[in-house]
């Protein structure tokens, strides 16, 4: 069954999303925001800290249990910081079901192995944030700032040789950009490996995601900004942000439409994966 996951990436306090991982823009609050698209049916969250690396620390524990306490009961994947077993254990009790790592796993791939020892294969996701340069798709860290010299579909082995359970593959060149999920890096990772592949960046309409989901292996796809826009219609995007953390508030008060993306809710999705034949749960809300 083809899973829609709805990803929130996190600064402080908020929601925030940019374009190729930059840029950042708070959008909304992260209870808000899991309460919407848990009950419009979202297979899953994942929650990524996007600072957490560049910091070497990560805020999302508080934000983690809030989501697992208020009756959203969805698995929780957490990423950004994981940098030490102590790390995922603190995750994980914190209520998130997967942890996904990337700059620990470049730096040293045995943590990977590590990990799945500890915790089990299905908990340890290994994320890839991509960037195409000629022919070749090569591996970034620090929200895609960081070259690792690693061509994906190796690295991608190599991750699933170690123990990952699921891999996330993120396309830099296509996140935030509303121009469809870039197909060719799907298939190359999902088609070489035999653990589930999640495909991230480049979602900005509902054929969009039916195509990711339907054309290629992936058994997931990871969808924000095209859910987050659509969600600013609506007042409950607006509400209950902290002003005290850094970032551009403004940007929700300006009314700004974005034309890349269109009036996207999780059950349009839903609707349109199982007209076009994809197997996937049915969302909650008409």
């Amino acid at each position: 069954m083809k899973r829609v996951i709805a990803r929130l990436d996190i600064k402080g306090p908020n929601v925030v999303k940019g374009i190729h991982l930059e840029g950042l823009r708070v959008v909304g609050s992260p209870a808000t925001l899991a309460r919407r698209y848990y009950e419009e049916g979202a297979d899953e969250l994942f929650y990524q800290d996007v600072v957490a690396s560049l910091f070497g620390r990560s805020n999302l524990l508080h934000i983690v249990t809030a989501t697992a306490e208020a009756g959203i009961f969805i698995p929780i994947t957490v990423g950004g910081g994981l940098r030490t077993i102590a790390d995922i254990e603190a995750a994980l009790r914190a209520g998130a079901d997967k942890v996904a790592i990337n700059t620990a796993a470049v730096a040293n791939p045995g943590f990977i192995s590590e990990a799945a020892r500890r915790f089990g294969s299905s908990t340890i996701v290994v994320a890839i944030e991509a960037i195409k340069d000629g022919d070749d798709y090569f591996a970034y860290t620090d929200n895609g700032r960081e070259t690792t010299g690693l061509e994906v579909v190796s690295w991608a082995r190599e991750a699933e040789s170690r123990g990952a359970g699921e891999i996330v593959i993120t396309s830099v060149d296509r996140e935030g950009t509303g121009q469809g999920f870039d197909l060719e890096l799907t298939r190359a990772i999902a088609d070489v490996v035999n653990v589930p592949v999640i495909a991230h960046g480049g979602a900005g309409t509902t054929d969009h995601i039916v195509r990711v989901l339907r054309d290629t292996a992936a058994e997931g796809a990871a969808v924000a900004s095209v859910l987050h826009y659509a969600a600013r219609t609506h007042e409950t995007a607006r509400d209950t942000l902290d002003a005290s953390e850094s970032g551009n508030r403004a940007f929700l008060h300006t009314g700004v439409r974005f034309k890349e993306f269109g009036d996207v809710h999780l059950p349009d999705i839903k609707r349109s994966l199982t007209q076009a034949g994809v197997d996937t749960r049915e969302a909650f809300a008409a």
